[in-house]
């Protein structure tokens, strides 16, 4: 439905319904607002969760770690 024909068909509602579509309206964005508040707090958490002290590994390093692993996996 354009928006031109969703303000015609809003107008027609009584004074009741059109109080209870605004209400229906704010009550899904506060729930879309809470539900991005949460996610964004449990990535800050994950971000705190993986700081190290120690640099991250090279290239190099990482391609040895995954043959290391790659042998105790499938050589064992």
């Amino acid at each position: 439905m354009l928006s031109q024909e969703l303000k015609a068909q809003i107008f027609k509602l009584p004074p009741s319904d059109r109080l209870a579509l605004i209400a229906a309206i704010v009550e899904s964005l506060q729930n879309t607002t809470a539900v991005q508040a949460d996610r964004s707090r449990a990535i800050r958490r994950m971000k705190g969760l993986l700081k190290t002290e120690q640099p991250a590994p090279t290239d190099d390093e990482v391609a040895v770690m995954l043959e290391e692993r790659r042998a105790e996996k499938y050589l064992q």
